[in-house]
């Protein structure tokens, strides 16, 4: 074969295209979305906004450059060809020319019962339009064989204008068992053009997934991880001295050792770097690449050096000379002790901060000498080129072929499906056919043929190198022969005509996830994955499985049986979510026929509507469904699939607010709950939710190429709580590098979201109208803030008010806001830390610009000719002060740019007075204390405002897929601003969308393929399998990445639940439970007698019980509360005081007044005023006292309402929040009268005061 061809240049980029490859920094006046809500804007881009944060702009526009065959249209092609199309490719070109049957709608999901009845065209012709709708931007057309070659062969590939790109195919998937000549055909000619060749095939319950990029093949990405970006704290330039330890570098010679501000830089010997943002004398070096290699000293072990101690991280940041000299004279003093004749023992200690540079030739040391500050080392990757084998070789050798189930390889599961597929293709060469549906006969001769291919094999490639009937010990060949498993075979041979939906799924998002790969980005599979789930089928009773019905189920019945078919029917499932993992799984239930029967029904919902950004993997939208409700475009699109579902879509959120809805009778009414979420939160209420009234719940989720699935299973798995899944998974940045020493493009963009956007727009818009509505109430909310927090609502209140000093807002005000926030932020508080800096480094004789922190420069704005930069970030925050006072935006650029000049705007002397004092200290918060006098002051200024006279203020609520809200655009002219000021490169729009946004890059591969697999579980759910033997173990959770090739494709059995060791007595049950175990109390108690009974049921003492979940906040029962009855407290006529120690513990200003009441000598006027200091606490004791008592004596169930019904606002509070409470107080009430329990947890303890853990109470009050 000759060498690869690689992507050519595409002749005719679209707009996208080239706007992507132009986007390597911020270009202000182009990448502003908002002003372009009411012009241009670039449709394609929008669409594929998610995957530009996985693959980067690079990437997708190679991407525009790959033109794809597909070979077969069922379930598996039909699959490929979607997540190829949503993802944007330049073409695909599909291949079926046979007309399709009934039973293909059971897995092609654009097939339509007209269709098969007029029988006249192929399925790729049939689905044809439904495929092009995806994206209009994809050129889709069904492939025409040559004349001369109506089968697959290598003519299939020889076109080198493919669909008007004039370029040839990048890629070849085949989705259903060819026959051996036509597959190796392909594969070779593909190998010889540099072609990509795939095959995706499912047969029954296995599948697999076969990869081959040809002899060489550059991979440029291996795994999609960011590249490590290393801050540069200091430079140094050493002879290397004796106890430092660099590979390759001599004692003595020279090196340049880098350390980072960072403590771990996570590179390995040999990777590469890039200098980037060296200053001064370094400056020329940018651009420049190194190898690097670590740094490491030696150690005497008996020092037992910790590397994990404080003293010594903090002594790796001081020079590495002060470092190898410290230690050198700890190594000396060891070596001294040492006995003559005796050699001292050492360990390598590798000083994970620091790197060595291997400078390329022409590189001197010297050159690295002069460091100041500043500079970063950006790793860089370096092709791979990587030779894979063709299908041939592949099927016939590796002695444990690769598994989806990693135990299934380790016990050679994977020789026997790989030798049922060879098998298979030797069944074709001898009969021209594919063995039939339950065909025994077909079946024992694929056991044949199975076994003799076993030998040929073993023959052909030694013991060691092939796929051969041998026993595995752990994954590893033994050399021992052994059985075919028969049984599997055959059931493979009987199975082969079938497809399930899950498989396809699965099959094609992990085949078109390779396609893409033809980019060099991500790892492809080399050579197989297989998985074979036996656990689905259950009844080979021939009646139960046959024969078919002439139905688009009967190959589920075929696989899993007509009861299955039946159950499914009847399923009540709830799907929370309707985004890209809604839509995949809703696919699969229609496919399946799932809430077809007179019981079933399925409920999806979901609370957002579709934008555009969705369409590039929420396959069921189209651009006219844009704006709609995402449950409803997605029932639509089902039911027009398979018109028996009966499905209700909602857009209502899941949650504590919405239990009046999705009530008790709701959840008891389902079979399972299904989450297609994308948030923690979310996600856990649900989980509770299964927990509390024992349903199934299947979990899921995606990251990019990543993703994991859950089965979870009342009493038998973990739940999702147990988990330590979290949306706050990001490293958290000290405030002070925020604050005052940024020094990489994320501090900007972080600093820019919580401090600008969130502060002025968020938090001060939200103060200030709750403020102005109801002064009483926020002043009362005011209490409950921490000082800082207090202080800056007090002067954004005062600053918005203070606005309309003049009149009313004006578009004009808003510009002069803005100008004040931009001058304040980047000149006046720059000018202010400089002045602080330069005062400190007068002082101390010490710089103070060093390592990672950048001396700053302040803006200086230009009214004659302002910079288009100010212009821009004036633009987005005008704007946004205009959305809070109401105002209509002002989009138009000139007019905006008039108006600005028109305002007159002049900045304003800086002095070091007027700036003051900057903290400039390096802890890791930003509660520096706050002047009580100046907090006094301000609550003075704000309560004298006349509330009544000010106008209604709207708070924003960051929306990052909204063009038009100017909320990007200000985060973004914000970021480079402060960029600008400490010489930080500048971050493009979409860079800042993604990070300020959170946005979760999402791909149309990965999340078909994992919604595929749990596809499959929802099978096993509907068979019972949870009921079976095998429990969970029938079940099977995933974890997979796409993106390295085979060694991240994993399922595997769910975990059982904790177990919880309740710490109860001996003899006394529970003595352990599970989160899945609950405590039940029938009927009305009186909360003492709720107290008594779990005391005497469980051997211990109630120390609290409150509302589930709600530990904080008052009590339905406390302990201490209960002491309080035994407390005395009187003073009688005589003068006798009666003070019980108890009292002190809760008012200690009594011990004074209690001390001068009993002293003799007292004054008069003193004994009255304590007497009356007694008296109040007293009343206050006995009102404590009987409140409690009440409540002790009361109903269970009447305490709880009395402490967990929301209050009323004042009567002077604003009508709207009175409504608001009115609201809550309704629902409440709702909920309570219609749910016959409450749901208690407790905190409890035994005899030595030691805590004791119970589940949940369901206190049964209306039993």
């Amino acid at each position: 074969p000759g060498p690869p061809r690689p992507l050519p240049p595409s002749p005719a980029l679209s707009h996208t295209a080239r706007a992507m490859a132009e986007e390597k920094e911020a270009m202000f006046g182009e990448w502003m979305g908002g002003w372009k809500a009411a012009g241009e804007k670039d449709e394609e881009l929008e669409r594929i906004d998610r995957q530009k944060a996985a693959f980067g702009a690079a990437t997708l526009s190679s991407m525009k450059r790959i033109n794809v065959l597909i070979i077969g249209c069922r379930g598996t092609g039909i699959e490929v060809a979607k997540n190829l199309v949503l993802s944007n490719v330049g073409s695909v070109s599909i291949f079926d020319d046979a007309p399709p049957a009934i039973v293909d709608l059971g897995a092609n999901f654009y097939l339509e019962k007209a269709h098969v009845a007029a029988g006249d065209q192929g399925r790729a012709a049939c689905v044809l339009r439904q495929v092009q709708s995806l994206n209009p931007y994809c050129s889709v057309g069904v492939f025409t064989p040559p004349e001369s070659s109506p089968r697959p062969s290598a003519a299939w590939l020889d076109d080198e204008d493919v669909r008007g790109t004039g370029t040839g195919f990048t890629a070849v998937v085949v989705t259903e068992l060819l026959p051996r000549a036509e597959l190796d055909a392909l594969n070779e000619a593909a190998r010889a053009r540099g072609a990509a060749f795939i095959m995706a095939v499912n047969t029954g319950v296995t599948a697999a997934l076969f990869s081959d990029f040809g002899p060489s093949h550059a991979v440029l990405d291996p795994n999609g991880e960011p590249l490590s970006v290393l801050p540069v704290s200091n430079v140094e330039v050493l002879e290397l001295p004796p106890l430092l330890r660099v590979s390759g570098v001599e004692e003595g010679a020279p090196v340049v050792i880098v350390t980072l501000a960072q403590a771990h830089h996570g590179l390995e010997d040999g990777d590469e770097v890039a200098l980037d943002d060296m200053q001064g004398d370094l400056a020329p070096l940018n651009g420049r690449r190194c190898a690097v290699r670590a740094v490491g000293f030696l150690s005497p072990q008996e020092a037992k050096l910790d590397i994990q101690d404080p003293g010594y991280l903090d002594m790796l940041k001081r020079p590495t000379s002060d470092v190898v000299a410290t230690f050198q004279r700890q190594y000396d003093a060891y070596s001294a002790a040492v006995p003559e004749g005796g050699k001292l023992r050492t360990r390598h200690i590798t000083m994970f901060n620091r790197l060595a540079l291997v400078l390329p030739e022409g590189l001197e040391a010297s050159a690295f000498g002069g460091y100041t500050a500043g500079g970063l080392l950006n790793q860089v990757r370096v092709p791979d080129v990587r030779a894979y084998k063709p299908l041939s070789e592949a099927l016939a050798k590796g002695a444990a072929p690769p598994m989806l189930n990693n135990e299934d390889m380790e016990a050679g599961v994977g020789v026997d499906v790989q030798l049922c597929l060879a098998a298979a293709l030797d069944f074709y060469d001898a009969e021209s056919r594919w063995p039939r549906l339950h065909d025994g006969a077909d079946a024992d001769r694929i056991v044949e043929l199975a076994k003799a291919a076993s030998e040929r094999f073993r023959a052909e490639h030694g013991d060691g190198d092939a796929c051969w009937l041998q026993r595995l010990d752990w994954g590893f060949p033994s050399g021992e022969a052994r059985e075919l498993d028969e049984r599997r075979a055959r059931r493979f041979s009987r199975l082969f005509p079938t497809e399930l939906t899950g498989l396809c799924a699965y099959l094609g998002g992990a085949a078109a996830q390779e396609v893409i790969k033809k980019t060099g980005r991500f790892s492809p599979v080399d050579g197989f994955i297989l998985h074979d789930d036996q656990g689905l089928v259950v009844d080979d009773e021939p009646a139960n499985v046959g024969p078919p019905a002439g139905t688009r189920y009967d190959h589920l019945a075929s696989v899993m049986g007509k009861d299955f078919v039946r159950r499914a029917a009847s399923q009540r499932v709830f799907l929370v979510g309707c985004g890209a993992l809604g839509c995949e799984f809703l696919k699969g239930m229609a496919l399946m026929g799932v809430g077809t029967g007179a019981a079933g029904r399925v409920w999806v919902t979901d609370m957002d509507t579709i934008e555009v950004s969705n369409l590039s993997r929420q396959f069921l939208f189209r651009q006219g469904d844009v704006g709609s409700p995402k449950s409803e475009a997605g029932a639509r699109a089902v039911r027009a699939w398979n018109p028996s579902m009966n499905i209700t879509p909602l857009v209502k959120k899941v949650g504590p607010d919405t239990e009046d809805f999705f009530n008790d009778g709701f959840w008891e009414g389902l079979d399972l709950c299904w989450n297609a979420l994308d948030n923690v939160h979310a996600r856990r209420y649900t989980d509770s939710c299964c927990q509390w009234f024992g349903k199934p719940l299947l979990e899921s989720g995606t990251l990019g190429t990543k993703s994991n699935s859950d089965v979870i299973l009342p009493y038998r798995t973990k739940s999702y709580s147990e988990g330590k899944e979290s949306d706050d998974n990001e490293a958290q940045i000290a405030m002070c590098t925020l604050r005052s020493f940024p020094y990489l493009p994320l501090h900007c963009i972080e600093f820019a979201k919580q401090a600008y956007f969130a502060d002025m727009f968020e938090f001060g818009p939200e103060a200030y109208e709750e403020f102005r509505s109801s002064p009483d109430a926020f002043f009362a909310r005011l209490d409950d803030m921490e000082s800082r927090e207090q202080l800056r609502a007090l002067q954004l209140i005062k600053y918005l008010a203070g606005l309309q000093q003049g009149g009313a807002v004006t578009f004009d005000t808003c510009i002069r806001a803005a100008f004040d926030r931009m001058v304040a932020d980047f000149r006046t508080n720059i000018l202010a830390l400089l002045s602080t800096t330069d005062k400190l480094e007068r002082e101390t004789g010490q710089p103070f610009w060093t390592g990672t922190k950048r001396r700053p420069r302040a803006l200086d704005w230009d009214p004659e000719s302002p910079a288009a930069e100010h212009l821009e970030y004036l633009f987005a925050a005008a704007n946004l002060y205009a959305y809070v006072f109401g105002l209509e935006a002002v989009r138009d650029r000139a007019a905006f740019a008039a108006a600005v000049a028109a305002c007159g705007l002049r900045q304003p002397d800086f002095s070091a007075d007027s700036g003051g004092e900057v903290d400039v200290s390096e802890g890791e918060d930003d509660s520096g204390a706050v002047d009580p006098e100046e907090l006094m002051r301000l609550m003075g200024e704000v309560r004298a405002l006349d509330a009544s006279a000010l106008a209604p203020g709207t708070a924003h609520d960051f929306e990052k897929d909204d063009d038009a809200n100017f909320h990007v655009d200000f985060l973004t002219a914000s970021t480079n601003m402060r960029a600008w000021n400490y010489n930080i490169k500048a971050s493009d729009r979409h860079h800042v969308k993604v990070t300020a946004g959170r946005i979760i890059p999402a791909l149309a591969t990965t999340t078909a393929m994992v919604c595929g697999l749990v596809d499959m579980e929802f099978c096993k759910l509907v068979l019972g399998l949870q009921n079976s033997s095998r429990g969970r173990e029938a079940f099977l959770n995933s974890n997979v990445n796409l993106a390295v090739g085979n060694v991240a494709f994993n399922v595997f059995n769910p975990e059982a639940p904790i177990v919880h060791k309740t710490g109860l007595p001996e003899g006394r049950e529970p003595a352990t439970f599970t989160v899945w175990d609950r405590i039940v109390v029938d009927g009305e108690l009186t909360l003492a007698e709720l107290v008594a009974e779990l005391e005497a049921r469980f051997g211990m003492r109630v120390a609290r019980l409150f509302k589930a979940g709600q530990e904080k906040g008052t009590m339905l029962y406390n302990a201490d509360d209960n002491a309080k009855l035994g407390w005395a407290m009187d003073l009688t006529d005589s003068g006798e005081v009666v003070c019980d120690d108890g009292v002190f513990s809760m008012w200690p200003q009594m011990r004074m007044a209690v001390q001068m009441l009993r002293r003799e000598g007292t004054s008069a006027n003193q004994r009255k005023v304590f007497e009356a200091q007694f008296l109040n606490t007293k009343r206050a004791l006995d009102a404590t006292k009987a409140s409690f008592r009440d409540r002790l004596d009361g109903p269970v169930s009447a305490a709880y309402r009395a402490i967990y019904r929301p209050a009323a606002e004042p009567e002077d509070a604003a009508e709207e929040a009175r409504a608001k409470a009115a609201e809550a107080q309704a629902y409440f009430d709702g909920i309570f009268e219609a749910r016959p329990y409450l749901k208690l947890q407790g905190i409890f303890t035994n005899e030595a005061g030691e805590d004791v853990t119970l589940p949940l109470v369901r206190y049964n009050y209306r039993f």
